[in-house]
């Protein structure tokens, strides 16, 4: 269990499957500047989106345990994956805030949206888990959603593939049919895809608005923060940003530099499934 009253200069704890939360990571540095942050990359076990659910929660309570560890005061789940098949499931064994991915993107589109008709792109469990479709229904059930599994934009992020001509053919095989259904706007349902928005762009046209879920979970992480006291106070010291991956911990570093672009000087590589 992780345990209330947590310091307000306590870390913030951010995981993901891989890589790809670096994106929410870049956006919550950018929010709150002065906050300490520790980062996870699962990338012994990326990716999730094509686990069962079981196996997604069995993962995501290691590394809740391992976050305990490091006695955060906020967790951010920074996995489309994760959020859709286990944030609800182990809420109960954490006491500090923690937070997803799925339903600040949700709220965003569905503000954004002019015509009513949006788009979701995900990995294969978080499309198949249909919580974007609940979500967004909840909010307007007379929203149009159509929803496209992309199960290769993530390795091809892992790879730094992201402006290549392979990637562009794969983005147009993914998303022609939800371009033709006239959706405005377009949830990327994964924190990898942000790394693909400029060629995810040029497939759906400038019409079409593109809500980064990391964008909108770091506006919201501020929020909660604020309302519970847990914004960092001491403000003199500038902030310690720590990385760990559970394999190739070079290479969170070398994807970290391009996405967060900063030097990451360390990556410290843990066995998660000690935890």
């Amino acid at each position: 269990m992780i345990r209330e009253g947590s310091h307000s200069d306590a870390p913030i704890g951010i995981f993901d499957s891989g890589l790809g939360g670096l994106t929410v990571m870049r956006e919550i540095m950018r929010v709150l500047p002065e906050e300490n942050l520790i980062y996870f990359g699962d990338t012994a076990r990326v990716p999730y989106g094509s686990k069962s659910r079981d196996t997604i929660i069995h993962y995501v309570e290691q590394i809740l345990h391992f976050m305990e560890e490091k006695e955060v005061k906020a967790i951010v789940v920074a996995c489309g994956t994760a959020s859709a098949y286990a944030l609800e499931s182990v809420r109960h064994k954490v006491s500090v805030p923690i937070l997803g991915v799925v339903r600040p993107g949700v709220r965003a589109a569905a503000a954004a949206t002019g015509n009513g008709r949006i788009g979701v792109i995900g990995t294969e469990a978080s499309v198949n888990s249909g919580l974007y479709e609940s979500l967004l229904h909840g909010i307007d059930p007379e929203l149009f959603v159509k929803s496209r599994a992309c199960p290769l934009f993530v390795p091809l992020v892992e790879e730094g593939l992201w402006r290549d001509e392979i990637t562009t053919m794969v983005a147009k095989r993914y998303l022609t049919e939800i371009k033709g259904t006239g959706v405005d706007t377009l949830i990327m349902g994964c924190t990898h895809y942000p790394l693909l928005s400029d060629t995810i762009r040029e497939v759906m046209g400038p019409q079409v608005t593109l809500v980064n879920i990391g964008v909108e979970t770091a506006r919201v992480l501020s929020g909660i923060l604020a309302v519970q006291g847990l914004t960092k106070r001491t403000i003199d010291a500038p902030p310690v940003y720590r990385f760990y991956s559970s394999d190739a911990p070079e290479k969170l570093c070398r994807f970290g530099e391009s996405a967060l672009r900063m030097e990451i000087p360390e990556a410290v590589r843990i066995s998660i499934e000690d935890y």
